[in-house]
């Protein structure tokens, strides 16, 4: 007796992440896991039928860098951000959290952070969701192991450029903006015990090993720090190409390879070079690579670092770190996604509403704040985008899916088989639109993105079998889940 399917998703083209080009065939779900994908399932068998209508069905995109509650309330930006999740076939949410100013706005243990975190979050977001932590002081690097067992949290962060730099600038006092002890320093030293305490979290966890790892965002404060003067004072530049200039290339490069050679020396192999976004950094993570080959890094690049450059952005509103590149960043981004070089991409997204955005004069980059959101153009412009450079669907879904679920534990998540959760987004490569910031759920009021043409667009979003965008609309209740790490062990 063949068994009852709770959803049966017919008539798709199913994208795996192991061969290049999709193949016909239904899905069949039972209790939020996906237990058939074969051609010609009776949809007799099924309580609910979505015929899918030829359209292409990617797994859940497992968005491996989000920053819910940087400059909104958490609960706020859970419930808001997530739905703009779904618009883009995010599924699973990965969201980077720090203790200090912006988030939460207190210091202190994570012990006492994080339940709070993750009480503010349960039951507002559509997707499921999970949270890297950055150890800010020496309490949080003792705190690691309670981190990995008690909560399932097996990637940290660290943020390279804070040494003299705030988020969005300079920063006279380091120990205020981070909300750190007097006597500590968030420096060099620092980030090499970081890298201690979580080698030393993989040795006492050896069944977690390969999931436990390091992200790094790589910039380095005192490059920054001469170039904004540079910039400030000659006057040449304004807008997004004075902000690139300010925080030139070869201060990711430096970076890269400042944090290669610390991993190195204290045999930390699991490590996650954040948002690439120019040809040097690229250069010197595939260069560090070769140094060191037992350091098995991780190669990210965002969305909007494939999409925009610093003239085809729609204004300051794309201000980021690091900052939107000219365009022959772009091109070389792209080819070294096409030569297999990036392991994931991800929206790096971070709401950050008009009034928050921009100072005063508005036009100003230096005064308006860093980051803006992206999660609901991740899979379309992606689709879009490599499309016209020959990137097969089966890459997109390794980019999107399978590698950064792989890294981070999300064990049954990433991937269109049985056994896995039904996490589903329907993709139409066929049809035309253009971006407009007021047709997304997020709270934004605008988009880097604004008048950018897509040639794919998401239709429906499935996570563990619900429904939560239909016919590009949002439906239903919230019904995402805290993803304790690792997932389906």
């Amino acid at each position: 007796m063949t068994e009852q399917l709770d959803l049966l998703v017919t008539n798709v083209k199913v994208v795996h992440h192991d061969r290049p080009e999709a193949q016909r065939a239904d899905i069949g779900v039972k209790d939020g896991k996906i237990v058939r994908v074969v051609p010609g399932i009776d949809p007799a068998t099924a309580t609910s039928v979505v015929d899918g209508g030829g359209k292409l069905a990617f797994p859940g995109v497992v968005d491996a860098h989000q920053h819910w509650g940087i400059y909104n309330p958490l609960p706020v930006d859970a419930a808001s951000e997530s739905r703009a999740c779904a618009q883009g076939g995010v599924t699973s949410a990965l969201n980077y959290m720090r203790t200090g100013q912006y988030y939460l706005n207190k210091g202190g243990a994570y012990a006492d952070v994080f339940p709070e975190v993750l009480s503010l979050t349960d039951g507002k977001a559509y997707v499921d969701y999970a949270y890297h932590l950055a150890p800010m002081m020496r309490e949080h690097i003792d705190e690691i192991p309670a981190l990995v067992r008690d909560h399932g949290v097996t990637s940290f962060k660290v943020f390279m450029f804070y040494g003299s730099h705030g988020l969005h600038g300079r920063s006279a006092d380091q120990n205020s903006f981070l909300m750190i002890p007097e006597g500590e320093r968030y420096d060099y030293a620092h980030f090499e015990f970081v890298m201690r305490g979580i080698q030393a979290a993989r040795e006492q966890f050896p069944e977690l090993a390969d999931e436990i790892s390091l992200s790094l965002h790589c910039e380095t404060a005192e490059i920054m720090t001469a170039y904004t003067k540079l910039v400030e004072e000659e006057g040449a530049l304004t807008g997004l190409a004075a902000y690139s200039a300010s925080r030139p290339q070869h201060s990711e490069g430096l970076a890269v390879s400042i944090a290669s050679y610390l991993a190195h020396e204290t045999g930390l192999p699991t490590i996650n070079l954040l948002h690439l976004s120019s040809a040097k950094a690229m250069d010197a993570a595939l260069r560090m690579a070769t140094a060191f080959p037992h350091i098995r890094f991780r190669r990210e690049v965002t969305v909007g670092h494939l999409l925009a450059d610093i003239d085809t952005a729609s204004g300051l509103g794309a201000k980021v770190n690091p900052p939107i590149r000219p365009r022959a960043d772009v091109e070389a981004l792209w080819g070294h996604v096409l030569a297999g070089d990036v392991d994931w991409v991800v929206s790096d997204h971070a709401c950050c509403r008009d009034e928050q955005k921009f100072g005063d004069p508005r036009d100003n980059v230096f005064l308006a704040k860093s980051g803006f959101g992206g999660a609901e153009y991740l899979l379309p412009g992606l689709v879009t985008e490599g499309a016209k450079r020959g990137l097969p669907p089966g890459e997109i879904a390794r980019l999107t899916s399978w590698n950064p679920a792989t890294r981070f534990g999300l064990r049954n998540k990433g991937a269109i088989g049985v056994g896995f959760d039904a996490d589903i987004a329907l993709v139409d490569p066929t049809v035309d639109w253009t971006v407009r910031a007021a047709d997304s759920e997020s709270t934004q009021e605008y988009t880097p993105f604004e008048g950018f043409s897509m040639t794919a667009a998401v239709t429906d979003t499935f996570v563990r079998g619900h429904r939560v965008l239909e016919s590009g609309k949002v439906v239903g209740e919230p019904v995402g889940q805290y993803l304790k790490r690792p997932t389906g062990a």
